[in-house]
């Protein structure tokens, strides 16, 4: 068996080094936008309560995924800084009971996500259609929680230590068979052939992700399990949890899960402000949403590529590598977000009929890129000079840019403009725009001071 090369991302070219982990992982995200895309596509092919019922659950789904996020952001800083210091051993424990603590705390998060779905997706919607579009959907996708949230931290684990690759070729896989899936499970007819499906629905559109998923997770196990990646993990290991390391897991990336309780929070008020103009609404933020990710996903795969670089020079106290890592990965994100907002605005309709083909939901939705579009190069941006943050392990920027953005502007803002001055939904849109930008502003405050450079885990 012959195995990748190892790059040492301490060494050589800043900009090579960051494109050769971050192309890969952002190809992978890429695979995975286009196939949550061509997902809402298909539901939209079911009626507009159907993807706004997708669309509340994605903002129920938050309340789970602040943990996901608080464990994969403390493993990117511990992984990559101690395989960066060269420990080879800490690296294989941390890996390990990463993905087992990750599976413990999901089954939890499955059980209450579950318990609390009904009653929240009433806050958002008393239309029976949406509640059970919502329910058929999204119970199946919580029931797989626990693949899906490991299969996260199989793949941060070979990033972290430079392997991009497989990462990319497993969601880039995984991403294809979910596309091929979808038509087969949801409809009775596949759509433009006579073939049969087996027309489950919007619940095929869930059993699609949660197989797609799991198939994911077992690949993405059996490379680390059997050292086809640079770390080779032990089956053994996978059942052990020191307190020391539940401790770090919970504790590094609380910043950042607090931060995305603020930011999702707010979502989950923003999502009711929205609800207030009706579904059409609704389902133009659903379809708003996956466009976000269009941007979001590709940024967050440089993100990943670069918080790895950034924590492996850290771990080898390479301070300048790590601040060229940060600018160069802020310039090439801003690049790509330029390219994908001047498309979005130059086409905004064509765009919007690809998901769904009526009227209303069309000018409400063309009116939303037209504002939100510029915003991408704010995130872009934000998330490049996170890399230094995710890096080191110091995420309290995370939480304040989050606070200040949502909390002291653009939920007080959306609520003036439903509540008290009752104006159109295309000023929510503006509240969206500019709170991207105050979050860039409070990220670049933190970044100048350069508390990061002396951070270490």
């Amino acid at each position: 068996m012959q195995k990748i090369v190892k790059r040492d991302l301490t060494k050589g070219n800043i900009a090579k080094n960051l494109l050769v982990v971050s192309i890969p992982t952002m190809f992978g995200f890429f695979a995975q936008t286009l196939y949550d895309l061509i997902d809402m596509i298909w539901i939209g092919k079911i009626s507009a309560q159907a993807v706004a019922g997708v669309a509340i659950f994605s903002t129920i789904f938050w309340l789970a995924d602040i943990f996901n996020e608080i464990i994969g952001i403390s493993a990117v800083s511990l992984i990559s800084q101690s395989y960066g210091a060269g420990q080879t051993d800490k690296t294989k424990q941390m890996i390990e009971q990463s993905i087992f603590f990750k599976m413990i705390v999901s089954v939890i998060m499955a059980i209450i996500l579950i318990t609390v779905l009904k009653p929240l997706s009433l806050f958002f919607s008393n239309e029976p259609i949406v509640i059970r579009h919502i329910l058929d959907y999204g119970i199946i996708r919580s029931l797989f929680l626990p693949f899906m949230f490991s299969s996260f931290s199989v793949n941060t684990a070979m990033r972290c230590t430079g392997d991009a690759r497989h990462p990319m070729m497993i969601m880039t896989g995984t991403a294809l068979l979910n596309i091929i899936l979808d038509p087969i499970l949801m409809f009775e007819t596949i759509p433009g052939t006579s073939l049969p499906g087996l027309g489950f629905g919007i619940q095929g559109a869930a059993i699609a992700t949660v197989f797609s998923t799991f198939v994911a997770f077992s690949v993405g196990l059996f490379i680390l399990l059997t050292g086809r990646s640079y770390v080779k993990i032990s089956f053994s290991g996978l059942f052990r949890l020191t307190k020391e390391n539940i401790k770090k897991l919970s504790i590094i990336g609380l910043p950042t899960g607090l931060e995305m309780f603020f930011r999702q929070g707010g979502q989950f008020l923003l999502l009711k402000f929205v609800s207030l103009y009706g579904t059409y609404a609704l389902a133009t933020f659903g379809i708003g949403m996956r466009l976000f990710n269009l941007v979001f996903l590709p940024l967050l795969g440089l993100t990943m590529g670069g918080s790895a670089v950034a924590g492996q020079n850290l771990g080898a106290n390479q301070i300048n590598r790590t601040h060229q890592t940060a600018l160069w990965a802020a310039f090439l994100g801003s690049i790509i977000t330029s390219i994908i907002a001047a498309v979005t605005v130059i086409f905004p309709e064509q765009i919007i009929q690809l998901f769904i083909n009526q009227s209303q939901v069309i000018e409400i939705g063309k009116n939303m890129i037209y504002i939100i579009a510029p915003s991408f190069i704010a995130v872009a941006l934000s998330l490049g000079l996170n890399t230094v943050f995710a890096g080191s392990g110091y995420n309290l920027p995370y939480l304040v840019s989050g606070i200040v953005s949502r909390w002291f502007f653009q939920i007080p803002y959306s609520a003036l403009v439903v509540y008290i001055f009752r104006l159109p939904i295309s000023y929510i849109w503006v509240g969206f725009l500019v709170a991207e930008f105050i979050e860039m502003l409070v990220i670049l405050i933190y970044y100048r001071q350069g508390k990061w450079k002396d951070t270490r885990v």
